[in-house]
């Protein structure tokens, strides 16, 4: 029962579409007939309206932060399966024909409820990479990956940087099938890149 719980919680905390509801709330917009047709904040900045695109990137945070935070005080045992549903939740939303975002502010509301360290990290990484390339989705891509790349090696390399990680193990694998689902969710920019036709964002 408490394993059902922390399944329909987490997934429907995740699926809450705070893009669309913001733009269609705030605005005459209809976001799924703008840019990518995504419902994440980087799609909501695509509108022109930086607050709202601030605004929905914090809630795509805490509708993972908070379920996973939930779940890490009173069923520890099921952190792995709580942080999974948040994303899916974003990624296959019911309530728009399983069709949502890329999962990435979700993951990083996520992240910083596993490891303050390795949020940092990922911010400080999409900064550094959309400062230089302008993408948002290699951004994201290639923040992920980091992320999953100084986790593994932790214990080698940074472990006098990273008291707070938790899980130890557990989180690598974690963090592995996240990177592997944010590289699904961008496989249209992928082509994008590839074909040079992604579009740039404006920081």
């Amino acid at each position: 029962m408490e394993l059902f719980i922390i399944i329909i919680f987490s997934y429907l905390s995740g699926s809450i579409p705070f893009g669309l509801i913001l733009t269609r709330g705030f605005s005459d917009k209809d976001l799924k007939n703008i840019g990518s047709g995504n419902i994440g904040a980087t799609n909501v900045l695509r509108t022109g309206n930086k607050f709202l695109a601030f605004v929905t990137l914090i809630l795509d945070m805490l509708k993972g932060y908070i379920p996973v935070i939930f779940t890490l005080e009173l069923f520890p045992e099921y952190i792995q399966i709580s942080s999974l549903m948040c994303v899916l939740g974003h990624i296959f939303p019911i309530w728009l024909n399983f069709k949502g975002g890329k999962g990435v502010a979700t993951y990083l509301g996520i992240l910083f409820a596993l490891s303050i360290s390795l949020s940092f990290l990922f911010i400080f990484t999409w900064l550094v990479v959309s400062l230089i390339f302008k993408y948002s989705s290699l951004s994201s891509m290639f923040s992920s990956l980091t992320v999953l790349v100084v986790s593994v090696f932790k214990v080698n390399v940074i472990k006098a940087i990273n008291p707070d990680l938790l899980y130890g193990q557990n989180i690598n694998f974690l963090l592995f099938i996240f990177f592997i689902l944010i590289i699904f969710t961008h496989r249209t920019n992928i082509n994008n890149l590839k074909n040079k036709t992604e579009k740039k964002i404006k920081i």
